[in-house]
């Protein structure tokens, strides 16, 4: 490892006095947490032979049943559909969404345009095969304030034009500079769509929240929501899949998608996958603490090095996700790569801006990942275009966190010791 420099030295222990105190709460946070999980393993009465899987058609999954029960319980939701056969995020969403919505009705997001991969689920750039659009759903969107927020006054315009039968909140910023919204501003939008829109769904995009605070939006008047185990449900652990929680008719519509009418979620093998999926779970809230740690610190620390960035280390966390704006193509490369050096897998490797599935501008992206593309271990990506941010997420552990983020900087802002 690189010498580091004394006055980094100096920084560092600074940074540390700083944030003890809100270390501390998400300790506390993880704690509530993992007695909730470890609640419901109990209640359901886990076993050996719940973690064996099944093959073929997996008629009679114990362990499968078992644990979507579970993710209900968790979550406060009727019904839950846990799968190793979603294969990311955005087809879990495109799955709960295509499979609630009907020829001729609308789809409008609140909380402003969605990000590049689900445009492309929508059907809005480019056109191709299969969209939502293409289907014959219709699309809307509120734009959001200056602020970064929902423009009440114009959302309740849309919904009363549009009368939507689903809308959705992205709970991440996605690759977006607004904060990420909190289950208080949720339930807030939540409350508001039911009051101005009594007949729509509401839809959670939850990927990166679970277990990022002590609630969930399904706790408070969400009808459906779902999210990717290759993120925090996963723990880590979980090498691939998706769940949709919610009330038990939408849960089973999305089931029907996924496989087909007539089967639902009576079918579907669980092969090897029970055993990280059943501990990927337990070990979320964990987890997910040691990732919300490392990047207070990493906000804290390239804050005092003079960095843009969102959320700041003291304010209110509801993701894993820490944004670093540099308004510099070059810088945020340069850092790109020195989080990849910093990487249990693939150090060796130099990123570079390259054209990715889903999205209109190349990506950059260090992961040097045990699972491929997971964002639950520590990550460092985002577009190159304006104004050049990227966009670090998870840790496996806080310790990794700290170690990788310090000598990034150590190697950009003091190239003596390089």
């Amino acid at each position: 490892m690189r010498k580091l420099a004394e006055e980094l030295k100096e920084i560092i222990a600074d940074v540390d006095r700083e944030i003890a105190p809100r270390l501390r709460e998400i300790d506390d946070q993880v704690l509530f947490n993992q007695e909730k999980v470890l609640k419901a393993f109990v209640d359901h009465q886990v076993a050996e032979a719940d973690l064996k899987g099944t093959n073929g058609y997996g008629d009679d999954d114990e362990g499968r049943d078992k644990l979507e029960a579970i993710y209900a319980q968790v979550f406060h939701t009727e019904d839950a559909l846990v799968r190793p056969q979603f294969v990311s995020g955005t087809h879990t969403l495109a799955v709960a969404l295509d499979g609630n919505l009907l020829p001729g009705e609308t789809l409008t997001y609140l909380t402003g345009m969605p990000y590049d991969t689900m445009q492309q689920v929508i059907g809005l750039a480019p056109k191709k095969r299969g969209t939502l659009i293409q289907k014959g759903i219709n699309f809307s969107y509120v734009p959001l304030n200056k602020e970064g927020g929902v423009d009440y006054d114009e959302a309740e315009k849309v919904l009363k034009r549009d009368q939507p039968h689903i809308v959705v909140i992205q709970r991440s910023r996605g690759y977006d500079t607004r904060q990420s919204y909190t289950v208080d501003q949720i339930k807030e939008m939540t409350a508001f769509v039911k009051k101005v829109s009594p007949e729509s769904l509401v839809f959670v995009d939850n990927c990166y929240g679970e277990f990022s605070e002590k609630h969930e939006p399904t706790e408070y008047g969400v009808d459906f929501m779902a999210g990717s185990l290759i993120k925090n449900a996963g723990g880590g652990i979980a090498q691939t899949g998706g769940y949709i929680v919610g009330k038990q008719e939408l849960v089973e519509n999305a089931a029907i998608r996924l496989t087909a009418p007539g089967i639902g979620k009576e079918e579907g093998a669980t092969l090897t996958n029970m055993h990280e999926f059943y501990e990927g779970f337990f070990l979320a809230p964990h987890t997910t603490g040691e990732a919300i740690k490392g990047m207070i610190f990493a906000a804290a620390l390239l804050e005092k090095m003079g960095c843009q960035v969102t959320p700041k280390w003291n304010e209110p966390r509801t993701d894993l996700i820490q944004t670093i704006i540099f308004n510099d193509p070059e810088k945020m490369i340069n850092f790109t790569k020195e989080v990849q050096k910093n990487s249990p897998i693939d150090s060796f490797v130099e990123p570079i801006p390259s054209d990715m599935p889903g999205y209109e501008d190349k990506v950059i992206m260090a992961a040097g990942n045990f699972v491929s593309g997971s964002t639950m271990e520590f990550s460092a990506d985002g577009p190159i275009r304006p104004p050049y941010a990227l966009y670090m997420q998870g840790g496996l552990t806080y310790a990794h966190d700290r170690i990788a983020v310090t000598n990034a900087v150590n190697h950009l802002f003091f190239k003596e010791n390089a």
